[in-house]
């Protein structure tokens, strides 16, 4: 289990998480929603350990990351693979050298890379024959998928991903949200999505909402839509009102 405790991160005097709480379920899609410039983001780096928060604690299998030296960051990178929000696929590498980058980094040959890569591709549901392609002949789909072959390299435990579907087109959308749903399944891992495309619920365990730094919201993907929670209700719906008017809304709807 992942559990963040009174997590807070501050940025030049600006504190862009103020106290986030919130547990985890273990090998179940957790999907952290809200608006733009929230903090998703930066909340799923300090949970991977990309950045340490000013304060709180980050626990992984009941261990407190945040008290880690530098060099004891990396055995967290082994159990937590980060699907970065754009691939983040190096434009001078094929996708063979992309998938296989840390392996061929650390001195084992091509041919003992090749087999683990085509499994990897064959996971994500794309054929060997891009192997040898750059990025810039792939679509924006087969790049996001390429960058999950490679965080799979790693077998982790935990997958994060960063707005998986930004700047896709809705079939394509579905396609990740689809496979993002079989590796969580097939596999076991523990998948935790920060996302503000509403489609996410019908693939995900449970909906945390972060709204001005902290976790307002936290219950079941399945039942998001009949929430009254105020500000629930004013993300899903799109609403500009603040989440006291709508509140109120919500309240004056049942009396009548």
């Amino acid at each position: 289990m992942i559990e963040l405790v009174d997590v807070r991160k501050e940025f030049d005097g600006r504190w862009v998480t103020k106290g986030v709480s919130l547990k985890i379920p273990d090998r179940q899609m957790t999907c952290i929603i809200g608006r733009s410039g929230e903090g998703k983001s930066v909340l799923l780096k300090q949970i991977v350990g990309l950045l340490r928060p000013t304060s709180g604690s980050i626990v992984i299998d009941g261990t407190d990351i945040t008290r880690f030296a530098e060099h004891e960051i990396t055995s967290v990178f082994q159990q937590i693979g980060y699907v970065f929000q754009f691939a983040a696929l190096l434009d001078s590498l094929t996708v063979f050298e992309n998938i296989g980058i840390t392996m061929l980094e650390s001195g084992s040959s091509s041919d003992e890379v090749l087999p683990i890569v085509k499994e990897k591709l064959s996971l994500v549901n794309l054929s060997h024959d891009i192997l040898y392609k750059y990025p810039s002949e792939l679509s924006g789909g087969m790049k996001k998928r390429v960058g999950l072959a490679r965080t799979l390299v790693s077998k982790p435990s935990t997958i994060l991903y960063d707005e998986p579907t930004t700047g896709l087109d809705p079939i394509t959308s579905r396609v990740i949200h689809e496979l993002m749903f079989d590796m969580q399944q097939r596999l076991s891992v523990t998948s935790i999505v920060v996302s503000h495309d509403v489609e996410i619920f019908k693939y995900a365990d449970n909906v945390a909402l972060l709204h001005d730094g902290q976790i307002r919201y936290f219950g079941s993907a399945k039942t998001i839509w009949e929430s009254d929670n105020p500000y629930v209700y004013q993300f899903i719906r799109g609403l500009s009102e603040g989440p006291m008017q709508v509140d109120t809304a919500i309240s004056s709807h049942r009396d009548e």
